[in-house]
């Protein structure tokens, strides 16, 4: 009997979850694809393109909603339950509205960690392919800056012909073994510049140990500086911009190639900002579960939906304005990143302790 209780409730939340999680994939569907047909409206991208673009962005974007998703879930289901007298019949046959809690909490938080590590990592390859893509079709093509395996790559257009730069590390506000390649407006190689490391803190760059090869006509002739600078479109806010994108980074890349990213240069702030975001994750469902079932639980009687809806609907805005305001703090320096990321879960775990135990008592 008790396993069949359990079941139940189970296949109740799931199913539950599963169709809040449909109604989230349509509606971000609908919405995206406008943005995206807005994008390619100029270009000669075929008509399955937007579509394309909006598969590889919408799960990305679902992970970052599943603490509403959950919490709407867990509203829904407990309301249910709640209306038919299916949750009378369970306080009968001895199961408290803790006990029924703690049963949709911890399904949310295993729920949360079988994300993290299976579909995250999915999520990741497709906002690499969502990037990768969209990027071909980018009308500012002039002006390029990416990053791979082999470093730090940066292409200007300039009055005189192109130059592209390339480095094998950021930090501080240095960039080190750098190489410039100076092409003339028929892309014939003028020079080449080596310097140790450079001073990239503002638009322009100081070099120093510098070594300038001058191609002319097939004759390299080589010179030697002790400091050169240069302007370039890109200031060391701007490229570290390039590290911040986490969505291509899944949880287990995180845990497993930390150190390798930050050989390549990524910024160690922002690694384990998004590293504990990620980490949260699961515990963020389990408090959100917690507060949903703190409103549906209030009362045993049979409730206008409407002004639960509207109570939810409240919650999550606060809900979503603490993470911002958190997230905010961490960017200016007022707490640190890492506790951004856990600093609502804190507020609203303490929160919910208080109103978990008053309605076990109901």
């Amino acid at each position: 009997m008790h396993n069949i209780i359990i079941i139940y409730l189970l296949k109740g939340f799931l199913k539950t979850f599963l169709k809040i999680t449909l109604i989230f994939y349509c509606f971000g569907i609908i919405l995206n694809l406008f943005e995206e047909i807005e994008f390619l409206k100029d270009t000669d991208a075929s008509i399955i393109t937007p579509l394309f673009l909006t598969s590889m962005f919408i799960p990305g974007l679902l992970i970052k909603l599943l603490p509403f998703i959950v919490f709407i879930t867990s509203l829904k289901f407990i309301s249910e339950i709640r209306n038919n007298k299916d949750l009378l019949t369970l306080k009968v046959l001895g199961y408290s509205n803790f006990k029924i809690f703690f049963l949709f909490a911890f399904t949310s938080f295993l729920l949360g960690w079988l994300i993290l590590t299976v579909l995250n990592p999915v999520t990741s390859v497709m906002s690499k392919y969502y990037e990768k893509t969209k990027g071909e079709f980018s009308r500012d093509i002039d002006h390029l800056a990416s990053f791979n395996k082999n470093g730090l790559w940066i292409k200007e257009n300039m009055s005189n012909g192109q130059r592209i730069i390339s480095a094998s590390n950021n930090s501080k506000n240095q960039l080190q073994n750098l190489i410039l390649f100076n092409f003339d407006k028929n892309y014939i190689l003028k020079n080449k510049i080596f310097s140790k490391i450079a001073d990239v803190e503002t638009n322009q760059w100081v070099l120093r140990d510098v070594t300038i090869l001058e191609v002319n006509e097939g004759i390299g002739t080589k010179k030697e500086l002790d400091e050169m600078i240069i302007n370039s479109l890109y200031d060391y806010e701007k490229i570290t911009s390039l590290f911040k994108n986490f969505d291509t980074l899944s949880f287990l890349d995180l845990i497993l190639n930390y150190n390798e990213y930050l050989e390549k240069g990524y910024n160690k702030v922002f690694l384990d900002q998004s590293l504990h975001s990620l980490l949260s994750l699961p515990f963020f469902l389990f408090i959100m579960t917690s507060l949903a079932s703190i409103l549906a639980f209030g009362t045993l009687k049979k409730s206008n939906n409407i002004k639960l809806i509207i109570t939810g609907i409240i919650a999550c805005v606060i809900v979503f304005y603490l993470k911002d305001l958190s997230l905010a703090l961490g960017k200016t320096n007022r707490i640190s990143l890492v506790f951004a990321s856990w600093m609502p879960i804190l507020i609203i775990g303490i929160f919910s302790s208080v109103g978990i135990i008053q309605i076990n008592e109901k």
